[in-house]
C-alpha cells in the first residue's frame, strides 16, 4: 500500500468517525391549525459533551418559496435542562399568523445559529449539527 493510499484510508476513517459525532436533528413537516403552524423537531445528542443551549429558526414556505412565518427560539437549554450524550429530546416550533393560512401546502427548513456544549464551549453549527427533513411538504390538518 503506498503512502496516498494509507492517507486516503486514514481520511475516510475520520470522515466516517466525525460524521457520527454531532447533534442529530429531524424536522417533522409542518401541522397546520387555523392560525397556527406547528413543526416538531426530534433532536439526539451524538456528541461527546452534553450540550448546554442550542437556538434555531424555522422558517415557514409556502408552494412558491415564499416565507409566510418564522420563528426562533432556545430549543435546548436556557430555561430548560441540557441535553445529556446519546440524550434524545423534542421541540415544538409554533409559528402563527395573523390570518389563517391560505394554503396548508407549506415547507419548514430549520436553521441552527448557536450550539453550546458543556463548560460554555461554543461549537461549530455547521460541523456539529445535521439535519434531516422527515418530508418535503407538510400535510392538511383539521383542528
Amino acid at each position: 500500500m503506498n503512502i496516498f493510499s494509507r492517507i486516503l484510508f486514514c481520511l475516510s476513517l475520520l470522515c466516517i468517525v466525525t460524521a457520527q459525532a454531532q447533534l442529530a436533528v429531524t424536522v417533522s413537516p409542518p401541522k397546520i391549525v387555523g392560525q397556527k403552524a406547528i413543526v416538531q423537531l426530534k433532536m439526539k445528542n451524538n456528541l461527546t459533551n452534553k450540550v448546554e443551549s442550542a437556538r434555531a429558526v424555522c422558517f415557514l414556505l409556502d408552494e412558491q418559496g415564499q416565507m409566510v412565518g418564522q420563528s426562533t427560539k432556545w430549543v435546548i437549554g436556557q430555561n430548560k435542562t441540557g441535553l445529556d450524550p446519546k440524550g434524545e429530546t423534542t421541540f415544538n416550533f409554533v409559528i402563527t399568523s395573523p390570518q389563517p393560512f391560505t394554503t396548508t401546502n407549506l415547507t419548514a427548513k430549520v436553521s441552527f445559529s448557536r450550539l453550546v456544549l458543556d463548560g460554555d464551549k461554543l461549537a461549530d453549527v455547521r460541523q456539529n449539527v445535521s439535519i434531516n427533513d422527515e418530508g418535503a411538504r407538510g400535510a392538511p390538518t383539521t383542528p
